[in-house]
């Protein structure tokens, strides 16, 4: 699932009952494994181990992104767990940059045809994923957020529609 908002608000709505942590962190090379190494933390303590794996791999592929493609200084990550999923957001300060569909089950980052293959495996392990702008008409910043689940079945809830 892709979506895209324009808002002021800074992040998909949290879970309720969730518990919010963020951090934020340098555009260096390393910030993927440090990003990383946060998100595993917080699922282990938050009784999440079963999704670590995929987190592990959805959030390297974000702020991978956002380290590539963006000259941000900071990269923000928020994350949302509550005891059914646990929701991760990137984001960067290049609204423009952002993923779109090419054809079904495909997707790339902007016009770059050889770009987003790593998306796919955001889309394949989530129960959702998406992108919002904020800033209106004056964007400003872009987040790339993605929520995992222990039941990958049916989606229960589809924010920033």
């Amino acid at each position: 699932m892709t979506t895209v908002t324009a808002t002021a608000t800074p992040l998909p709505p949290p879970p309720q009952g969730g518990e919010t942590y963020r951090l934020a962190l340098p555009n260096t090379a390393s910030a993927a494994k440090v990003a990383r190494d946060f998100v595993t933390s917080l699922l282990g303590v938050n009784r999440h181990r079963d999704l670590v794996d995929d987190a592990r791999l959805c959030v390297t592929e974000v702020v991978t992104n956002a380290h590539r493609h963006t000259h941000t200084s900071l990269i923000r990550v928020h994350v949302t767990v509550n005891h059914e999923q646990a929701t991760v957001s990137v984001a960067d300060d290049k609204p423009w940059a952002f993923p779109v569909p090419t054809e079904p089950g495909a997707v790339c980052m902007g016009r770059e045809q050889e770009g987003g293959r790593g998306l796919m495996l955001v889309d394949s392990l989530a129960r959702a994923w998406g992108f919002t702008i904020y800033g209106g008409r004056s964007p400003r910043l872009k987040a790339v957020w993605f929520t995992l689940s222990e039941a990958r079945g049916e989606v229960v809830g589809r924010w920033n529609q």
